[in-house]
């Protein structure tokens, strides 16, 4: 099968608005948890979440069409052109009927569906919809609007599978591409779920931590008083392409993505396997898609969302995967610092182990206080500070409600 590379990178998180701010972000272990601006957050049990700052949609986005777009396909607008520009990709000297979008998001546009039935809530007359709500408020749309920016003509389409969604997305590009069904994938995703049903649900399902006297801590992975998630928001870019057509056009590589892997747990719809099973499963499918040992894996950014359950599941599924190799290996999660985005979480999750495999440094697990009994110390979680290290591979998890089990790896090149 051909090989598949990663030419460009783009970001908008809610600790850095490109790919610079993003990595000064993870490395000095920067928490984007702030009270929410969003909307008037003080009747709900959560205030707090992981929001863009400073981002305003007509510095990047004509007036006229941010107005159709929903902030999720905002995001990715803006993610996809940094990773095109990072590209230095001509448009004219493609095959377009090669280049294609695969997105992923696990809502969409939230956001613009909670604003239309809340317009027709205090109308008195007939139902007005607003003509753009449908497609501003569907998951595949923002693949539609990158395609049509760049006139990418190939396979087109929106990966949903929860907070898997965005890894499932780079799975199948990586999978197109080995197979010959297209030499250019633009892949990643977006997600702006932090509105009032967002809050709001996820706090019914007491999913979400409730630190609100303290947010910039109330991410904390693996540590025994962790209290749920904190939502975050943004988007990740990655373009991937063929290896002979990166060479041939004198591309920037900055890995090789070479495994994927996907499982269900068969379980629960929320809750992960207490056993990790479905996890052990997808990473080994990961590594066997990437003819790799679990000796050659030097990081790993666990799914690690800060829920009581998922942590310690994890961590457990981590162990039978690799043995004693598992406490030699880095493992931190960058959730500590975004919050949880949702169907973007994979895609800037696999930028976060491409920068670490360039920058050959660990980006850290932050607000970790107390150690939970029930996670073997002997683990190196990479607490509170970025660790150096010479990276040659790293693994990427993301699992999603449902029981979606996704891991991708990275390879230098």
């Amino acid at each position: 099968m051909r090989r598949v590379v990663v030419t460009g990178i783009g970001a908008l998180t809610p600790i850095g608005n490109n790919i610079e701010a993003f990595w000064e972000g993870l490395s000095n272990g920067k928490s984007g948890a702030a009270p929410i601006t969003r909307f008037d957050a003080s009747l709900f049990k959560t205030q707090f979440a992981c929001e863009v700052k400073n981002f305003d949609p007509k510095e990047h986005l004509d007036r006229r069409e941010a107005r159709r777009l929903d902030l999720f396909t905002q995001f990715a607008m803006v993610a996809a052109e940094q990773a095109m520009q990072d590209a230095a990709l001509d448009i004219e000297k493609i095959n377009q009927n090669k280049a294609g979008v695969i997105w992923g998001s696990g809502i969409g546009g939230l956001r613009s569906l909670e604003e239309g039935i809340q317009d027709n809530a205090v109308s008195d007359g007939p139902p007005r919809y607003n003509p753009f709500m449908i497609p501003k408020m569907i998951p595949d749309i923002a693949a539609g609007h990158i395609s049509i920016k760049y006139g990418f003509k190939g396979l087109n389409y929106a990966t949903v599978s929860a907070c898997a969604s965005s890894t499932h997305a780079l799975i199948n590009s990586l999978d197109y591409i080995r197979m010959g069904r297209a030499d250019i994938i633009l892949t990643g995703g977006s997600e702006a779920a932090v509105a009032e049903a967002g809050i709001g649900g996820f706090n019914s399902m007491k999913a979400l931590s409730q630190r609100n006297d303290d947010p910039a801590t109330a991410s904390r992975p693996f540590d025994l008083e962790r209290d749920g998630f904190v939502l975050g928001e943004g988007a990740g870019a990655i373009l991937l392409e063929e290896y002979e057509h990166a060479k041939a056009r004198g591309a920037k590589i900055y890995a090789e993505l070479v495994g994927g892997g996907m499982t269900a747990d068969a379980h629960h719809i929320t809750a992960p396997h207490p056993d990790g099973e479905g996890a052990i499963r997808v990473m080994r499918e990961s590594l066997e898609d990437a003819k790799m040992s679990p000796e050659d894996i030097d990081y790993i950014n666990v799914h690690g969302t800060s829920t009581p359950l998922g942590d310690v599941a994890e961590s457990k599924a981590i162990q039978s995967v690799f043995g004693d190799w598992a406490y030699a290996l880095n493992i931190s999660s960058t959730k500590s610092m975004t919050g949880h985005l949702l169907g973007a979480a994979g895609a800037l999750e696999s930028i976060a182990c491409i920068l670490a495999m360039q920058h050959n440094m660990v980006p850290p697990t932050i607000n970790h206080f107390t150690d939970d009994p029930d996670i073997d110390p002997r683990l190196n979680l990479t607490f509170n500070k970025a660790q150096p290290k010479e990276i040659r591979a790293a693994l990427s998890n993301t699992f999603g409600f449902g029981g979606h089990n996704s891991s991708v790896i990275f390879r230098k090149i």
